[in-house]
């Protein structure tokens, strides 16, 4: 068993060896354009020098500060690096090269309609934005690389929603936005692309669900209302009956109480007052009958 694992050990690394060998081999020999195109290159700086006044506006390139360009000189990316910003020297018969912006570009994720983990189906879209920070990978390694970036990010954004339930998608929205941009960045690293920034805009639920949780919200608030109305009502009861035995241990107090009460409704400049007649004076009225 031992030494199966040892040579099966010995067969990866071999393997890893040869393909590392070959890409060395391959990187060395990128720049080299071989006989034949050494003499297409001469020919055509012999053009360029035969008709050199007509030709200067058509080798001579302006690249822009924010741009960057990738030359290819008979099929093959010139000194593995891209040019600018500046002027630069294009041959017109062997080269020929791409620009590439590195600016920050957005664009909207269409609005999606994805099955969460808990069976509701919801519709969402999202932005993304994201910058190109290798040119020749952007330009080598993939035919569209905002095309890709595009699809790529419709198809990320179901497959991260789809393990999410429904409370979990209305209430972490950064930690998916988070998640997002890593996903997405690690698929496009080799591209030479770098994901910024992704955020979700907005999450529509189907109206009878909208429905429901908002008659689920009202009966909630409600029944919230009724527990803090009975709180109060408690509190004042208890308030109250302090009072009373306040009032009860001096008589006077009452009657100072039935003065405030008076001075009160004479405020407001009502027609009608209703003045409290003490019971102690009825008590005697009472007493004589």
């Amino acid at each position: 068993m031992n030494s199966n694992a040892a040579s099966t050990a010995e067969m990866v690394a071999q393997g890893k060896l040869e393909i590392n060998s070959e890409e060395n081999i391959e990187e060395k020999n990128a720049g080299r354009l071989g006989c034949f195109g050494w003499l297409l290159v001469l020919l055509s700086l012999l053009f360029v020098t035969a008709t050199f006044p007509i030709t200067l506006f058509m080798c001579v390139k302006i690249v822009k500060e924010y741009e960057r360009a990738v030359i290819f000189r008979l099929g093959r990316i010139t000194d593995r690096r891209p040019k600018g910003p500046g002027l630069m020297f294009v041959l017109p018969c062997t080269d020929t090269f791409v620009k590439v912006d590195l600016r920050t570009v957005s664009f909207d994720i269409p609005p999606q309609e994805i099955l969460t983990r808990d069976s509701v189906t919801v519709s969402v879209d999202g932005v993304v934005y994201f910058s190109i920070n290798c040119p020749i990978s952007s330009v080598a390694n993939v035919s569209n690389a905002h095309t890709s970036t595009r699809l790529l990010a419709q198809t990320t954004l179901r497959n991260a929603l789809g393990t999410k339930n429904l409370a979990e998608l209305l209430s972490d929205r950064e930690g998916i936005s988070l998640t997002m941009q890593e996903s997405l960045d690690d698929a496009t690293n080799r591209w030479g692309i770098k994901v910024e920034r992704v955020e979700i805009k907005d999450v529509k639920l189907p109206h009878q669900l909208q429905r429901a949780m908002a008659a689920e919200a009202e009966a909630s608030r409600e029944a919230r209302a009724k527990i803090i109305a009975a709180e109060g009502e408690m509190n004042a009861s208890r308030a109250l009956k302090e009072a009373s035995l306040i009032i009860a241990q001096s008589p006077s107090a009452l009657q100072l109480r039935y003065l405030q009460t008076l001075s009160s409704i004479a405020v407001e400049k009502n027609s009608t007052i209703v003045f409290p007649v003490p019971i102690d004076i009825l008590q005697n009225f009472i007493k004589r009958e």
